[in-house]
C-alpha cells in the first residue's frame, strides 16, 4: 500500500512510527513531516497541512491507497472532500463532520438537539451581550472561543472580572476569526479524560482513553496549552464510565451525524468531565489528541493500518478488534520557553535522537534540521518523550530518566506528569 500521512507535529510522528510498522506498507509519504519522522518515510516539506488542493494532487500523483490526515486544520480545509471527490480513501471526516471540532457552537447545538450530555451554554457574537450572560452562570465561569485556537481557546476564569476580561480579548481578536463568537458554558465539576473511537461513517469502536495535562506549569498552573503530557489508561475511565460513555455519547454521535447527512469517518475524540451524573462531553476533536495520540500508539498492539483502511472505506465489520498492551504509557512534552504565548525558536537540541532503550521513543513534535544537521527547536511544543512501563510509576520513571539524557537548555517541561494517576483513590 501507498500511504500518505498530512501532518508535522509529535502527533504525526507517532502515527508515522505506528504506521511504517505495518508490514501491508509500500510507500510512507509524509507531508510536510519534520525531522523525527525521516527515518519512517518520505518526507514532502514543501506542502502546508492546509494546502487541501496541493494535498490531493500529491495523493493522486503517488497513487495513494489511503490518506491520514493528522491536523484538524487540514479537516476545516476541506481535505477530506476533494479526496472523497477523487475516490482516495481518507481516514479524516469531511468539513461539514468535522464541525464537532471545528465549531464550538456547532457541536453544543448538536448535542442539545439529540439529548447528548453535556453543560448548559450559550453563543455570542457581541461583548456587552457575552458579559451581560455571565449573570446567567456561576463562578468559574467558562468561556470557549467558538473556532479553532490550536488548543488554546478556552478559558476558566474565577470571577466576573476576569471572565469579562476574556471575553473582550476573545472577540476583540485574539483567535482571528476563531473567536468572532465566544461561548459561554456551566461549569462542570468533575475529573476530565479522553475516550477515543474509529469511525466508519455508521459504527464506532472504542479506541481507548487518556488524560492529558492542559495547564503550563506543575500544579495545573499557568497558561492552558495544546498539552504538556498523558498517559494511558487513565484511572477516571472505569468500565462503568466507558459503557455509559460508549452509550450515551459515541453510539448516538455517530447515528445522528449519519442521520444529519454528514457520515463521520475518522477518530472522534470525546473529551470528558467524570460528573456525579455521569459522563458528558466537554468538546468533541476530530482527530487524534495531541499528545494522547503519542500514548495510544505506543500502547496499541497489532497492525493500524487495516483499522484505518476499514475506517476510509467506511466499513468496520471486518476489520481486527483493538487491542492494547498491558501496562502504562506515559509521554511528557518539551517545550520551548515562552510557550505557549512566545516560544523562543532556534535554540540547539542535543540528544534527543540517541537510543533510550526498548521502552521509550521521542516523537519529535516541532523541530528542524539546520543546513549542518543540527537539531533545533521550530515550535512550541518540541519533542514529546514517550515510556511504557507495568504502572504509571515505572512508566513516568523511565520518561524522566530519559528526559535527562537530553541536553536543551532553551526547553522546559513539567515534572508532575501523571500525577493523578498516582494519588490514592
Amino acid at each position: 500500500m501507498n500511504i500518505l500521512l498530512v501532518g508535522s507535529g509529535g502527533r504525526e510522528h507517532a502515527l508515522a512510527w505506528k504506521i511504517a510498522q505495518s508490514p501491508l506498507v509500500t510507500r510512507l509519504v509524509v507531508a510536510p513531516g519534520n525531522p523525527g519522522m525521516a527515518k519512517h518515510a518520505e518526507l514532502r516539506p514543501e506542502f502546508k497541512a492546509t494546502d487541501a488542493e496541493g494535498l490531493a494532487a500529491l495523493a493522486r500523483e503517488m497513487k495513494a491507497d489511503l490518506v491520514v490526515v493528522g491536523p484538524e486544520s487540514a479537516l476545516a480545509e476541506g481535505l477530506a472532500d476533494r479526496l472523497n471527490a477523487a475516490g482516495v480513501p481518507c481516514f479524516g471526516p469531511t468539513a461539514k463532520a468535522a464541525q464537532l471540532e471545528t465549531s464550538k457552537a456547532f457541536s453544543k447545538a448538536f448535542l442539545q438537539r439529540h439529548g447528548i450530555p453535556t453543560a448548559g451554554y450559550g453563543v455570542y457574537e457581541d461583548v456587552a451581550e457575552a458579559k451581560a450572560a455571565l449573570n446567567n452562570y456561576a463562578a468559574p465561569y467558562v468561556i470557549k472561543a467558538d473556532g479553532l485556537a490550536a488548543g488554546k481557546g478556552v478559558a476558566i476564569s474565577p470571577d466576573k472580572a476576569d471572565a469579562e476580561a476574556e471575553i473582550e480579548r476573545m472577540l476583540g481578536g485574539r483567535f482571528g476569526s476563531a473567536g468572532s463568537r465566544v461561548v459561554i458554558e456551566e461549569f462542570m465539576d468533575g475529573e476530565e479524560g479522553s475516550l477515543f473511537a474509529l469511525c466508519d461513517g455508521q459504527r464506532a469502536v472504542l479506541f481507548g482513553g487518556a488524560q492529558d495535562h492542559k495547564r503550563a506549569f506543575d500544579g495545573d498552573m499557568g497558561p492552558n496549552t495544546g498539552g504538556m503530557g498523558a498517559y494511558s489508561p487513565a484511572p477516571v475511565f472505569t468500565p462503568e464510565l466507558v459503557q455509559q460513555a460508549d452509550e450515551r455519547v459515541v453510539q448516538p454521535t455517530i447515528r445522528m451525524m449519519a442521520a444529519e447527512g454528514a457520515p463521520y469517518r475518522g477518530v472522534l475524540y470525546a473529551g470528558l468531565m467524570a460528573t456525579s451524573e455521569g459522563p458528558k462531553v466537554v468538546e468533541f476533536n476530530a482527530r487524534f489528541g495531541d499528545p494522547e495520540c503519542q500514548v495510544l500508539m505506543m500502547r496499541f498492539d497489532g497492525d493500524i493500518v487495516p483499522l484505518l483502511l476499514a475506517c476510509a472505506r467506511g466499513d468496520l465489520t471486518k476489520a481486527p478488534t483493538p487491542r492494547f498492551k498491558d501496562g502504562v504509557v506515559i509521554t511528557v512534552v518539551l517545550a520551548a520557553k515562552g510557550y505557549p504565548d512566545s516560544p523562543l525558536e532556534g535554540s540547539v537540541i542535543r540528544g534527543a535522537d540517541q537510543d533510550f532503550g526498548p521502552h521509550v521513543q521521542v516523537f519529535h513534535a516541532g523541530t528542524k534540521k539546520r543546513d549542518d544537521g543540527t537539531l533545533v527547536a521550530a515550535g512550541g511544543r518540541v519533542l514529546n518523550v514517550c515510556a511504557h512501563g507495568a504502572d504509571i510509576a515505572e512508566a513516568r520513571a523511565r520518561a524522566y530518566e530519559a528526559i535527562a539524557k537530553i541536553d536543551w537548555p532553551g526547553g522546559f517541561h513539567r515534572t508532575d506528569i501523571g500525577w493523578r494517576a498516582l494519588e490514592p483513590r
